[in-house]
């Protein structure tokens, strides 16, 4: 968990969003946000970015999608897999531990800057252990109909607290806090 009042960056999964509800279309296409989304829209947010860490199925995306213009520097990449590709990517390290041990890793990679969450299952894992101090939403005008939903229906609920609405172009920012609760009474 972060420690903010340390000057520790903030664990914040980063999404982007079609109005009804999907970060990925079907086959897990997200060519769709580039249409709508640059890395420049929101700048502030590359730059309290020190380190990111994903999911392997969002590595294989990006991978897939590396000759569209969609660089976005988040600083070091750390990707959770089961299974490490057999070729080494040095642009990334990929990490086979537990959630907590590879957020613990990816956050000392990010220099007390913020540690970005992109993936479904990584996300939703960070969620589910109260690893994550905010969530950090871009809505595109967008309906897709079908793909992968915003959060698993397994996740539970958990509580946010709205404190920022910006928007850039037709991109609308919504942030969130997660609302905290004691240990004993956190949903496992």
């Amino acid at each position: 968990m972060s420690d903010v009042s340390s000057g520790t960056g903030k664990v914040v999964v980063n999404r982007a969003m079609s109005l009804d509800g999907f970060i990925a279309g079907p086959g897990h296409a997200m060519d769709w946000i580039f249409e709508y989304l640059t890395a420049d829209a929101f700048p502030e947010v590359m730059a309290a970015t020190g380190a990111m860490l994903v999911g392997r199925g969002t590595y294989e995306v990006a991978k897939r999608m590396a000759d569209q213009d969609t660089v976005y520097d988040g600083g070091p990449q750390f990707v959770l897999t089961h299974e490490p590709p057999d070729e080494p990517d040095p642009a990334v390290t990929f990490l086979t531990c537990g959630i907590e041990e590879a957020v613990a890793t990816a956050r000392g990679a990010a220099g007390g800057k913020n540690l970005e969450i992109l993936g479904a299952d990584v996300a939703a894992q960070c969620l589910r252990r109260g690893l994550v101090d905010e969530i950090l939403v871009y809505v595109l005008p967008v309906l897709l109909g079908d793909g992968v939903r915003f959060s698993p229906p397994t996740l539970g609920r958990i509580d946010l607290e709205p404190f920022s609405t910006t928007r850039s172009g037709a991109v609308t920012m919504l942030r969130f806090r997660v609302r905290k609760h004691p240990a004993a009474s956190r949903r496992t």
